[in-house]
């Protein structure tokens, strides 16, 4: 996946400006794909120069301003066909926790505790959130969810939500299977000591 496609994606629910695209992509799409602000605007203006989104200019504040609002093209709708059809390029891993505790014999066993309980927060507070938003696809309160529902069929409404929810429950899935993999790190330093 590449932010293209994350911003295709998000944008395929109906027209945002940029602002718009980084305030949804934030509470939807970053929560799968990380991105930061500063690498979302350009790349909306080189799509729309790629022919992917189409720029309309849309009133903003006093005195004649205008911002663009983004939309789809048939380009775009063919780019994002184009990826659910191409496989995934799976890259090697670069674990950085993993690869930490493989050598914990080069600290000692309480900078070894100490980044096992920071692993646990960390996946604590990415399995709160994802909790978050399988709950605003089951009560059909997420914003950007509700967006998606008023460009589709409402017949494909339980579908939509569904693949949601289906993406959002892997990443708890991987966040408990993290949490227990550093709480039997824990233990292990216990019983070593």
């Amino acid at each position: 996946m590449s932010l293209r496609s994350a911003l295709l994606a998000l944008i395929s629910g109906g027209p945002l400006t940029g602002y718009d695209v980084v305030k949804h992509f934030r509470s939807s799409v970053g929560h799968l794909w990380h991105a930061p602000d500063s690498q979302i605007y350009p790349e909306l203006r080189k799509m729309q120069t790629a022919g992917l989104l189409e720029g309309t200019p849309v009133p903003w504040g006093s005195a004649g301003a205008t911002k663009t609002q983004y939309s789809l093209t048939d380009a775009g709708r063919d780019a994002l066909a184009d990826w659910q059809a191409t496989s995934l390029p799976y890259a090697p891993e670069r674990d950085q926790a993993h690869l930490l505790a493989a050598y914990f014999e080069w600290g000692t066993p309480d900078t070894a505790r100490d980044r096992l309980v920071e692993h646990i927060a960390f996946f604590t507070a990415a399995k709160r959130s994802a909790e978050q938003q399988v709950q605003e696809i089951r009560d059909r309160t997420s914003a950007t969810l509700q967006r998606r529902f008023t460009a589709t069929d409402p017949a494909d409404w339980d579908r939509i939500a569904a693949f949601k929810l289906f993406a959002y429950e892997g990443k708890i899935a991987r966040a408990d299977a993290e949490i227990a993999w550093a709480e039997r790190g824990i233990a292990l330093l216990a019983s070593a000591e």
